[in-house]
């Protein structure tokens, strides 16, 4: 048996291991698991929007003098909605323009409670108890959401920054690391004082 066929299997296998671990298919896998993920955070953003008419015509009924808020709300949904992102434009400034619109809707959701603080009627209205549970229900998930997303950047970013995928990115996919969430609040770094 001639030294090439004897080296020829051997040579395959080192083949196949090299271009197994080098990135091929895990870099298309990560990037579909950040579409995956940026999917999931839109879904519940809806979910969000979607809860907002109902809430607004529940608090209409008893709350018509606060038509400012009410149409602050509506506004708000308005904004979050037209802003959408895919995950080809995962840049930080289309994400910070996502974000601002979610943070908007939110802030005028938060004005919303803080009126039905005052209108015991409203607080006891079934409907609005109900929207406001499934609100903080879909606060929850977003926040899941967003975790999820945040992981599966992170696993992506590690596969086009990192060597040996890094390598394999930079010769075949050219794909740049994706834009991560923020927090949008400011000074949200630091603990709230409480003062009695």
């Amino acid at each position: 048996m001639s030294t090439f066929k004897r080296v020829l299997p051997v040579a395959a296998a080192m083949f196949a291991l090299a271009v197994g671990g080098c990135g091929v298919r895990s870099i298309p896998q990560g990037e579909n698991s950040v579409s995956a993920a940026l999917g999931e955070v839109q879904n519940q953003y809806q979910r969000r929007a979607d809860l907002v008419p109902n809430l607004v015509e529940t608090v209409k009924g008893y709350a018509t003098h606060e038509r400012e808020t009410l149409e602050g709300v509506i506004a708000a949904r308005a904004k979050a909605t037209q802003v959408q992102l895919n995950v080809n434009e995962l840049t930080p400034e289309n994400l910070k323009k996502f974000e601002a619109a979610q943070t908007g809707l939110r802030s005028a959701l938060g004005r919303l409670m803080a009126v039905a603080e005052n209108y015991p009627q409203l607080k006891a209205n079934e409907n609005f108890r109900d929207l406001q549970v499934q609100l903080e229900g879909t606060e929850n998930r977003i926040a899941v959401a967003r975790r999820r997303y945040i992981d599966a950047v992170q696993e992506f970013n590690n596969l086009v920054t990192v060597p040996p995928t890094s390598w394999t990115n930079s010769m075949l996919y050219k794909k740049q690391p994706k834009a991560q969430f923020t927090a949008t609040t400011p000074n949200a770094e630091q603990a709230p004082k409480v003062k009695f």
